[in-house]
């Protein structure tokens, strides 16, 4: 008896001692109140400015930029000659003078300006801001109507010399240009699209236009006459539904179009799609009744594709034709505008026009297997297509906006044809005159060209030894080659904004542990000045810490990855962690940040429930780097990337023993979606939950230019020169049955872009296969979750808190959300 006695002590004490370590090996309960803290709206009440976002001025070198802290928010001129940084004026002294003509109370903390903009003679600045006074909208024909007031709003001219404020009375504002009104380089007409076709209007109709959308003595011209349904030369609407298109039939549509720089021609793009098929999605929460939405999607494999033209139009004439540009089947035609200048950003009118010239200017023609890409010019006069550079590989050829100079009879062409993406220089009959950058990096853009000088400035990334590869440099180098030399050293990413003289630049900088610096650089890369660092302050007294960059092997044992990892602020490294990997397979992009970011959503606060949230990049991933790693995947697009993601969970949990290997998540949107469906299935011993969001599951319903692009479409040109395409892909359902961990799929029910019915069908193979899983629809959400994404962030965190936390404690209600809800008695909009 006294033995038995004994024995059951001693059990007890082992048991007691298994279970405290048990209970020190891993996080008991999901830690809900520290996701909570570090909600979007929170977050944006912490972290403000974080750039140095340069407005640049037409008559010097000096910009200026607001930057706002978690003290004020200021406004300052800075002068690069000078090296000065000043405030464009004393908030205090503006706020009391603005008081005391609105009469609403303001102060130096709270001075709610908007569109801030400098007169013609840059001597003042004018800004306006909105008061507490109500007042009638002057469009508005319905007085009494519910939402016929609005806010009076005051508009201020502050003298820069005198420091003296004066309200702008009967001021006369210009709206902003509508999204229907393209407008001549010299203002003289105004093109846009009605009832499918062509019209344009003078400058002064326009004028009456702006005041009055439905004004009937504006007076109209009409250009075209052959313009139908899906056969236009306009008149697409972002966002629009089919009421929206009924409701809007009548009235003016937007164009395509790209002026010469003289204002006597233009170019569009006309696109057949009378031949694509349909395609619908049903709105069920629409009022009264749920709504059967329309819209032409092309789909991979489909004979039924868009057919491309090009339109030359001479505006003196008022007549237009239609180029001989036809070389491939099914090609795809696209123009380029000439850049932007800096100068001009804040300007109300900024010209649409194209790359080129008064006499020519330029577009490129792409094979639908994507492997053929020519980039001609057009000459205005005789009609003339010239193929100025043809790009040519065995898989898909990408392109670049090509750089002009010497009055055109220069090309700086963007090319990956040696296998890293390089400048080419070639003379305007389309020869190469030298390779002008050569080596193991990646170019990215053009960011300015000095002719007088004859250098290039432009981006690149993956040159810098000991370096993150995806971090971005400015450079400069001679055309013919020579004198390469980088601009803003440091080993961080950098985001630049040149002034269009190639003097000065801004750069931004930041690593995804750095908080950002922003400084003022000459064109030699020597800094003039420092300009703002990011006040995290607020952010840190929240608990804040920064993710930790990491570098493993990809599965293959040779190929350098880099990811990111984000735990827990709480993280106790005793502790055993659940692994979540944050997943998108590109390849036109990765789901890895390089630099600092407050967007937290998808790693950092879904981090805070417990776990430790990694993304890394896969082979087949980035197109930052080589051609080769970045068209790793083509032929094989669901099954490419997943065993770089395997590899690199098994990697960092040799590395760190609070990494738990026996359960790993893993979760992402869109091709993300997709991705962590195919890993639970084609690893299905090694994820045990996923949740996937608007996956492109099937990509035999998904649109074809991503599916043909990066799987890959084969071209068949039979004897009699008859030309189709075949198109075949792996997809998700086809694995249905090999599911064995817990997973949760979603989709908005309206979405457009990853159409339901990739979701739909892995559901359908699930079921078919007898296998549980969960599902959300977002109703009345496209592919982005709108006004339903931070409930589905707490959806996501439970469905991982259940099934990797064993956290099953939380009630119906999120009481997150509910706590953020101010319970004023007025209904909800």
């Amino acid at each position: 008896m006294k033995k038995l006695y004994f024995v059951a002590i001693a059990l007890l004490f082992f048991l007691s001692v298994k279970a405290q370590n048990v209970a020190t090996a891993q996080p008991a309960k999901a830690n809900y109140a520290l996701a909570a803290r570090f909600s979007p709206k929170k977050i944006g009440k912490m972290v403000f400015t974080t750039a140095v976002d340069a407005h640049w001025l037409k008559l010097s070198n000096k910009f200026w930029y607001m930057f706002e802290t978690p003290n004020i928010k200021n406004w300052y001129i800075v002068d690069p000659v000078l090296k000065t940084k000043k405030l464009m004026f004393d908030n205090a002294r503006l706020a009391a003078g603005i008081t005391l003509i609105v009469k609403d109370p303001f102060d130096a903390q709270h001075l709610p300006i908007e569109n801030l903009k400098f007169t013609k003679d840059e001597k003042s600045i004018q800004f306006e801001l909105k008061s507490s006074i109500d007042q009638v909208k002057k469009d508005r024909k319905d007085k009494k109507a519910a939402d016929s007031l609005e806010k009076k709003t005051f508009y201020f001219q502050y003298d820069l010399v005198t420091e003296k404020v004066s309200e702008l009375k009967n001021y006369d504002k210009i709206k902003p240009k509508p999204v229907w009104a393209s407008i001549a380089p010299d203002s003289s007409a105004i093109v846009f699209c009605r009832y499918y076709n062509l019209y344009w209007m003078d400058k002064e109709n326009y004028k009456k236009a702006l005041k009055n959308e439905d004004d009937s003595t504006v007076v109209e011209h009409q250009l075209t006459k052959d313009g139908v349904e899906f056969y236009a030369y306009g008149g697409d609407i972002e966002n629009g539904t089919n009421i929206d298109e009924i409701k809007n039939r009548k009235k003016r549509k937007p164009t395509s179009v790209l002026w010469s720089p003289d204002a006597k021609h233009f170019a569009l793009i006309r696109s057949d799609e009378r031949k694509v098929k349909d395609l619908w999605v049903i709105n069920s929460i629409a009022d009264p009744r749920p709504t059967l939405e329309t819209y032409k999607y092309e789909m991979p494999g489909e004979a039924e594709q868009p057919r491309k033209e090009l339109w030359l139009f001479d505006f003196a004439a008022k007549t237009g034709k239609k180029l001989n540009v036809s070389l491939f089947k099914d090609q795809e035609l696209s123009t380029w505008s000439a850049p932007a200048k800096a100068r001009n950003r804040d300007d109300e009118f900024r010209p649409s026009i194209w790359l080129g010239t008064n006499s020519e200017f330029y577009f490129y023609r792409t094979g639908r297997d994507l492997k053929r890409i020519d980039v001609c010019s057009v000459d205005i006069n005789t009609a003339k297509v010239t193929v100025q550079v043809q790009e040519r590989m065995n898989i898909y050829v990408e392109i670049s906006k090509p750089g002009l100079i010497n009055g055109g009879k220069e090309l700086i062409e963007w090319s990956e044809r040696d296998g890293w993406a390089h400048f080419y220089l070639y003379d305007d009959a389309g020869h190469v005159k030298n390779q002008i950058t050569s080596g193991q990096f990646h170019c990215d853009d053009i960011i300015n060209i000095d002719e007088k000088n004859r250098i290039l400035y432009f981006t690149a990334s993956g040159r810098e030894p000991n370096e993150n590869p995806y971090y971005t440099h400015l450079y400069s180098i001679k055309l013919d080659g020579t004198g390469l030399k980088l601009l803003n050293a440091g080993n961080f990413d950098h985001a630049v904004n040149m002034n269009d003289n190639e003097k000065y630049f801004v750069d931004v900088f930041s690593r995804v542990n750095t908080a950002p610096k922003s400084v003022l650089r000459g064109n030699d890369g020597h800094q003039v000045m420092e300009l703002e660092a990011a006040d995290l302050s607020r952010l840190m007294a929240a608990g804040y810490k920064f993710p930790e960059p990491f570098k493993i092997k990809a599965d293959d044992g040779i190929t350098d990855l880099y990811g990111v990892m984000y735990k827990p602020f709480d993280f106790d490294p005793s502790k055993k962690y659940p692994l979540i990997e944050y997943v998108y397979p590109g390849p036109q992009t990765e789901g890895v940040s390089k630099a600092f970011s407050s967007r937290m959503d998808y790693v950092d606060r879904l981090a805070q429930f417990g776990f430790i949230v990694i993304s890394v990049g896969n082979r087949g991933g980035n197109p930052e780097r080589s051609k080769w790693y970045h068209t790793f995947g083509y032929g094989n697009l669901r099954d490419y990337g997943l065993a770089d993601k395997k590899a690199a969970a098994e990697q960092l949990a040799d590395r760190y023993p609070f990494i738990d290997l026996e359960r790993v998540g893993i979760t992402g949107h869109s091709g993300g979606g997709f991705m962590s469906s195919a890993a639970m299935l084609v690893y299905p011993d090694f994820f045990k939950v996923a949740v996937s969001e608007s996956g492109n599951h099937d990509n035999s319903v998904y649109n074809r230019w991503w599916s043909e692009k990066h799987n890959g479409v084969k071209e068949i040109v039979t004897a009699k020169g008859d030309t189709t395409f075949q198109y075949s892909i792996d997809k998700n359902p086809d694995l249905a049955k090999n599911l064995k961990g817990r997973l949760l799929l979603s989709t908005g029910d309206v979405d457009d872009n990853v159409h339901p019915a990739n979701t739909i069908r892995l559901i359908n193979a699930l079921i078919k296969a007898n296998k549980r899983f969960d599902f959300v629809l977002l109703p009345g959400q496209k592919h982005a979750y709108g006004d339903m994404t931070e409930y589905f962030f707490w959806q996501k965190g439970d469905y991982f808190c259940k099934y990797l936390l064993n956290d099953f404690s939380q009630p119906v209600d999120i009481l997150e959300m509910d706590r953020e809800v101010e319970m004023t008695g007025k209904k909800k909009p």
